[in-house]
Order: C-alpha cells, then sequence, then structure tokens
C-alpha cells in the first residue's frame, strides 16, 4: 500500500510519517525488551538470587531502563513539539 497524502509538500509528509514511525516503533521494541528484563529480574529477586555481593544483573537491568527512558526525554520533544510555536 503506498502512501498517499493530499495536503501540502506530500513528500515531507511522508519522510516525517516515515520517521515518527520507525522511531517510537524502534523505542517500542526497547520498551518491551526492557520490560521483559525487569520481569525476570523481579522473578529472580523472589527467588532470592541476588545478594549484598551479587546485584549487577538488577544495575545494569535499571541502567538500561533509564536509557530507555532518557531516549524518549529527547524523542517526545522531537516528534512532537518543534514546529509548534
Amino acid at each position: 500500500m503506498a502512501f498517499s497524502y493530499e495536503g501540502e509538500q506530500p513528500r515531507q509528509a511522508a519522510l516525517f510519517f516515515l520517521l515518527y514511525f520507525s522511531m517510537t516503533g524502534l523505542h517500542a521494541v526497547h520498551l518491551l525488551i526492557g520490560l521483559g528484563l525487569v520481569m525476570v529480574v523481579m522473578i529472580f529477586a523472589w527467588r532470592g538470587r541476588y545478594s549484598g555481593d551479587h546485584y549487577t544483573p538488577v544495575e545494569l537491568t535499571g541502567l538500561y531502563w533509564h536509557f530507555v527512558d532518557v531516549i524518549w526525554v529527547f524523542l517526545f520533544p522531537l516528534l512532537y513539539l518543534i514546529g509548534r510555536h
């Protein structure tokens, strides 16, 4: 199915929507990966797998989750706020 836009500047609109869906889709994939990691770490924590000496997976999962969060902090203004005065 081809992209069809009847308004002004159809090529720019096509580029915008390509970038919009690519960036939000890629973010969604990373978000699902992060949710999976958090669930695995949570299950392992309930089973007592982590201790004061072994907590690296918890820390790395937190770093990954916050990385995905920080990326969205930059994507949101880029996609939704730029060009709206």
